[in-house]
């Protein structure tokens, strides 16, 4: 049997990449078949090497809150692109866009760009040691926050996905400065705080989490944690990777009224290319070098390209807020009639179909899901034009791009789903 585009191109790309892919999710190892290589995107969907069209709940793992090529931001980096791609210098573009972060997140109070999630949260944990003098971080079982060494401990996104062991790779001594702890448990936090309360420089939080599915906070639990690491003086993190520009303009921490000491962002702050930041209250920011004694440098940060995208971004959303409305919106119609036996959350424009019984809340109640009918489900879905996370933990997202007929055709696929 000949083989498709797709199929051709995963078999060259084995013999040159791990798995073929640069981003172990996009295997597809969890849910069988060929990952469909993309040739491009336009609005809220893809079309891929072998000319299929599908709409997309992926929107390059949540950044494209616009869509595919939204025209404000093909614009900008037309211009952008007759005065150079990096100087390795600063530049007037890099302030507007702390600026418009400033604006958005008050909480941070001065910003450092960098290139990647990761590089956020890395960078992040590493001032909150050097500004507390301490050594312990909390994080929370089913969180993914890049892959840092510490924080790979009981890890969500592609870590939960494939199964495999967490910190394979990684020095005992690195894992454990970690405390892992179940999501939206206020006992266990207390608990740690009780036991190691004079040790613990800072709990890191996805706010809502999204990387083992979309789960939201429970009542009192981002309270309960932001009063914990203030009696103790530990500094709380938000990592609103996901969830900044997503959930509201101002984040999570916007929506559940919390201000953390500390929030790393990304995705959409890039308008689609690789950008993310960090920042917090000044003086904690101040003891990052060229001023302070916590280094941290980047040849790329800040480079015009990623900047430019992310000012043309943020601009636009400040104009039009009604985007946050619309996409609510429609990921609420979205998620309205969900396949039988599937339990759905959703805050903001971030969903998941849990395929389990029960409610989730956490990690271990996302682990109870079909993850074979899910895999049916998801190949049910791709064969009738829809791209879904190929993952039952990973959250879906809904751009400004989808209309109503794109939900009501999603949602007539999802409902001839048979099992």
């Amino acid at each position: 049997m000949k083989l498709s585009k797709s199929e051709a191109l995963l078999e060259r790309a084995r013999m040159s990449i791990p798995g073929g892919v640069n981003s172990p999710v996009r295997a597809f190892r969890s849910v069988g078949g060929t990952p469909p290589f993309i040739a491009s995107g336009t609005g809220c969907r893809l079309t891929d090497v072998d000319g299929n069209t599908y709409i997309d709940y992926v929107c390059s793992w949540g950044p494209l809150l616009l869509g595919h090529r939204p025209p404000a931001i093909i614009e900008a980096l037309r211009g952008v692109l007759e005065i150079g791609t990096s100087f390795g210098a600063p530049t007037e573009r890099e302030i507007r866009l702390a600026e418009l972060i400033r604006e958005a997140m008050p909480s941070m109070e001065m910003v450092r760009l960098v290139n990647s999630g990761t590089e956020a949260t890395m960078s992040a944990l590493r001032v909150a040691r050097g500004f507390t003098g301490r050594d312990l971080t909390i994080k929370f079982e089913g969180c993914y926050h890049g892959h840092v060494d510490s924080l790979l401990v009981k890890a969500g996104s592609g870590v939960a996905t494939l199964g495999i062991p967490d910190t394979a790779g990684i020095p005992k001594a690195f894992a454990d400065t970690t405390i892992a702890l179940p999501y939206n448990s206020i006992s266990a936090l207390e608990a740690a705080f009780a036991s190691n309360g004079p040790n613990i420089a800072a709990v890191i939080v996805e706010p809502v989490a999204g990387n083992m599915g979309c789960i939201p906070p429970a009542t009192g639990f981002l309270e309960a944690m932001r009063d914990l690491c203030t009696r103790h003086g530990a500094l709380l993190i938000f990592d609103e990777v996901m969830t900044g520009f997503r959930v509201a303009r101002g984040g999570a921490q916007q929506r559940y009224s919390i201000k953390p000491d500390v929030t790393t962002i990304g995705k959409i702050i890039g308008g689609g290319l690789p950008i993310a930041a960090y920042g917090g209250r000044a003086d904690i920011m101040m003891k990052i070098a060229p001023v302070g004694p916590i280094y941290q440098a980047g040849t790329l940060s800040g480079n015009p390209l990623a900047v430019t995208a992310g000012i043309a971004m943020l601009e636009y959303l400040a104009a039009n807020p009604s985007v946050y409305e619309i996409i609510e919106a429609r990921t609420a119609q979205l998620c309205a009639k969900p396949p039988a036996g599937v339990m759905v959350n959703r805050v903001g424009s971030m969903f998941t179909f849990f395929f389990t019984d029960q409610p989730v809340t956490d990690y271990e109640s996302a682990k109870t899901c079909d993850t074979k009918k899910f895999s049916r489900f998801f190949h049910h879905m791709l064969d009738n034009g829809v791209y879904l996370a190929p993952s039952q933990f990973e959250a879906g997202f809904v751009s400004a791009a989808h209309a109503e007929a794109d939900i009501a055709a999603t949602a007539g696929a999802a409902s001839t789903f048979a099992g």
